[in-house]
């Protein structure tokens, strides 16, 4: 399949997601008013609509479909298990093009299988990542590698990562980071924050990262470059997404959603590797801020992170539909 170089090389887990509409359900503020909680009757039977069951999904994963859509040549790192799920996942990968030649099945392992809580439009998620041998395949260098979620045990292979970027200086890094990634913190990390061209979170994600409370975005991106990525952009959900270069810094309004959002998993996927695929074309950062919340505008307008994401050509017409003030302002 890759003849010629990898355009899109995403790092990171691959799931299977089973979403559980529940229509017995309600959302309550936390005590202390900085959290919102799902809930249901303890010890009782909860009525759900539907379950929808979607392979091959996760950060990186949503990212190389993402990639493959846009017209790239994308492939995924992963590994999973050799079960029923892991070979769903890999025919997945395959209907999308993306290359599944660097994704390792683990005899005797299940593949990661997460439980989506679907209410409203919102969605909260039973995780568990599977401890695997985690280990870097050899494959040609590609032009770029998109790093985002892995499990509680890969701070090893972090490293792993990180070494094989100081021999590459020619590959560029897109580096979303997930919950485990976030907690091992920067210190940790420190060599892929260093090494990012382009870093994504969203506006408490950062909050977290840095350990402030700083809410000014602009601020927050000024900290977050200084822990080396060369572009920052955080998101604000509804609100917008912002953008630093180290020169300018924008503010990007979301693409007015042409219906109610369905549900919302993989809106920030979608935005992230969107972005990324743009510069991966050679847009400018102004361009790349103007792509990527169509194809979350897209995403959410259907369930999982997959199904609404557009090609090239869809992504082209919904931007000559955009209103005369979708565009990136500067702050």
């Amino acid at each position: 399949m890759f003849s010629k170089q990898i355009d899109f090389l995403a790092i990171g887990d691959i799931v299977t997601d089973a979403f559980i509409k529940l229509k017995d359900a309600h959302v309550t503020d936390c005590i202390d008013h900085r959290a919102r909680e799902l809930c249901v009757k303890f010890a009782d039977k909860i009525p759900f609509e539907s379950v929808d069951v979607i392979a091959a999904v996760g950060n990186s994963a949503n990212a190389a479909v993402s990639a493959s859509r846009l017209g790239l040549s994308s492939a995924l790192v992963s590994d999973l298990g050799n079960d029923i799920y892991g070979k769903e996942c890999l025919d997945s990968l395959k209907r999308d093009k993306v290359g599944s030649k660097y994704v390792t099945a683990h005899k005797g392992m299940p593949t990661n299988y997460h439980y989506v809580l679907w209410y409203d439009s919102e969605r909260t998620i039973l995780v568990k990542h599977q401890d695997y041998p985690r280990k870097l395949p050899r494959f040609p260098e590609p032009k770029w590698i998109y790093l985002s979620s892995l499990g509680g045990n890969s701070e090893g292979y972090h490293a792993e990562i990180a070494g094989y970027l100081e021999k590459h200086p020619g590959v560029k890094l897109a580096f979303q980071p997930g919950t485990f990634q976030m907690s091992l913190g920067v210190e940790k990390l420190k060599a892929i924050y260093a090494r990012a061209d382009v870093f994504f979170c969203n506006k408490e994600e950062a909050q977290r990262i840095l350990k402030t409370e700083e809410s000014d975005p602009k601020r927050l991106m000024e900290m977050v470059r200084g822990l080396g990525p060369k572009i920052v952009v955080v998101t604000d959900g509804p609100n917008g997404a912002y953008a630093y270069d180290g020169a300018d810094a924008f503010f990007m309004p979301v693409y007015p959603d042409p219906k109610p959002a369905y549900e919302r998993t993989g809106a920030g996927d979608a935005f992230a590797s969107t972005f990324t695929v743009a510069l991966a074309l050679g847009k400018s950062l102004d361009e790349a801020l103007r792509w990527a919340p169509i194809n979350s505008a897209s995403v959410v307008q259907d369930v999982g992170a997959q199904r609404g994401l557009l090609s090239k050509e869809k992504l082209a017409e919904w931007l000559a539909k955009a209103p005369a003030d979708y565009k990136p302002k500067k702050i």
